[in-house]
């Protein structure tokens, strides 16, 4: 039977990490965890929260994220992370989409919560900064006895509009017990136990990096977590703490990559057994020279917030089939017309709407049925998608070629910006690039870049040409940048997410 509870590990080694805080070395052993989460869990319980109801929480990475989280998991709650870096208009919009009656805060945090609890008038409860901590040592630490599981309820990161929280239904079952969906997966997928060194940069308010925090510590493992990534930093602590597991983005490896080798040689990330990748599609190029400098342990997967469905590939897999992010793990997958997904699938090889089949729809937007209603397939109640674009090959592995939303039509050819991207990522006069499509009265639309030039770079029309035709040496000439813009930089979210409707308003 999986062990899905760090309570079992905090009766077997009271004194082991859960959690070190990369910077400080502040540690929370999984006897601390067991004690402050039960403790936690009474103070919302007594704040009068009932199985369902949300609890909000405003917090960079910290180890008040883990505690808050499995109080709400062994409470039946929805935990409600807000990202810190939104303004106070978006923080405080979410505050009062999700219906929360109590608000957490880290101390770093607490004049910001402060303000958005006067916002929000159905917040009765506040627990800032060392409230928290006082609550927590005035409240009875005896066993809870019910413990029905709870869920995260998160907002999407806002790339492609305004965010919507993702309500999935609470499974009936005890916290104790087998029933994580993430924990079945992710466990035997990735290998994750009690000898496992998890290293976390991101920040734990999305949804990869906060439920495989869960996982680990759910397992036995030892998280290591960074407040913000930096590329050398990252690889001194796989070094510093034998790391044997951790998670990124593509941006992450970019960054990485364009280290000089002197640095890059001076760190030993020999003890890293798995780097799992996500959120974005990785650029062929970019994935071989990190399995070429690590070896062949990056292990992919494609999912999303809405936990609709889930590709993995292995790194065996993927050097066979280089590009692809793997074959479904969890849900069937269908690739439909984008512009008619009412009619039947399309063929091996060519690009389309991907969607999942599950035996039920798996989420709801939350206080959007209308945006609910458009993730489902027009005639299958139980297929949903997020807004990809990709095909499969013959041996049914999924390419992703990039997000509906961002596709360029000029003059009726559909260019998908994530392949100019990738001609584009490791040129080494870019720092950091991003593709749009303007408006134009000929074609409608065209295709510009968007770059940040690396340090030392003259930016200007000569490089401009020479970005201009390294696309078209690589992909058809259809597609290359029409124009290139020089900025100082892109909008991206801390995870290194683009956001590219920031940019896209900014030539509409």
């Amino acid at each position: 039977m999986t062990v899905v509870y760090p309570g079992t590990f905090a009766a077997k080694d009271p004194d082991k990490p859960a959690l070190v805080m990369a910077d400080t070395g502040e540690t929370l052993t999984y006897g601390e965890l067991e004690d402050r989460s039960v403790r936690l869990a009474r103070v919302l319980r007594d704040a009068g929260l009932q199985t369902g109801d949300a609890v909000a929480l405003l917090s960079e990475n910290d180890a008040l994220y883990l505690v808050a989280y499995w109080a709400a998991l062994r409470s039946g709650l929805y935990l409600v992370a807000i990202n810190f870096h939104l303004t106070a208009d978006e923080q405080a919009y979410i505050l009062d989409d999700c219906g929360a009656t109590v608000l957490i805060s880290s101390a770093a945090q607490a004049d910001r919560a402060t303000e958005l609890a006067d916002r929000t008038p159905a917040v009765g409860t506040r627990l800032l900064g060392d409230d928290v901590d006082r609550a927590i040592a005035e409240a009875d630490g005896g066993p809870l006895g019910d413990q029905p599981a709870g869920a995260d309820m998160l907002y999407s990161s806002g790339t492609t509009g305004f965010p919507k929280a993702v309500k999935p239904p609470l499974r009936d079952h005890q916290v104790d017990e087998p029933g994580s969906i993430y924990v079945a997966l992710f466990q035997p997928m990735f290998g994750f136990g009690e000898d496992t060194v998890y290293l976390s940069p991101a920040p734990m308010y999305h949804a990869a990096p906060l439920r495989f925090c869960m996982v680990v510590t759910a397992t036995g493992g030892t998280v290591v977590a960074m407040r913000r990534f930096d590329a050398e930093q990252a690889l001194a602590l796989i070094e510093q703490h034998r790391a044997t597991h951790s998670q990124w983005v593509p941006t992450m490896f970019v960054r990485m990559l364009k280290l000089s080798d002197d640095v890059r040689r001076k760190y030993d990330v020999s003890s890293l057994r798995v780097a799992i990748h996500a959120a974005a599609p990785c650029p062929v190029e970019v994935k071989q020279q990190m399995i070429d400098w690590w070896g062949p342990i990056l292990y992919e997967y494609y999912a999303a917030t809405e936990a609709i469905g889930l590709t993995w590939i292995t790194p065996q897999d993927w050097l066979a089939h280089p590009g692809s992010v793997g074959t479904a793990a969890l849900g069937i997958l269908h690739i439909v017309d984008q512009d008619h997904p009412d009619q039947p699938e399309l063929p091996v090889g060519e690009d389309g709407l991907v969607y999942f089949e599950r035996d039920v729809m798996p989420f709801a937007y939350h206080h959007d049925p209308e945006k609910t209603r458009q993730a489902q397939h027009p005639r299958h109640d139980n297929w949903a998608t997020t807004g990809d674009i990709g095909h499969v090959d013959e041996d049914g592995y999924l390419y992703l070629t990039d997000r509906r939303a961002f596709m360029v039509i000029s003059g009726g050819a559909n260019i998908y910006p994530q392949e100019v991207e990738n001609a584009l990522t490791l040129h080494p006069a870019v720092y950091d690039v991003a593709v749009i499509g303007v408006p134009d009265p000929d074609m409608g639309e065209v295709v510009k870049a968007v770059v940040v030039p690396a340090p030392g770079v003259e930016p200007g029309p000569e490089l401009e040409r020479e970005l201009i035709d390294h696309v078209r040496d690589r992909i058809a000439h259809v597609k290359a940048p029409r124009t290139v813009d020089f900025v100082d930089e892109l909008p991206r979210t801390p995870t290194g997410k683009l956001v590219k409707r920031k940019l896209q308003e900014r030539y509409r």
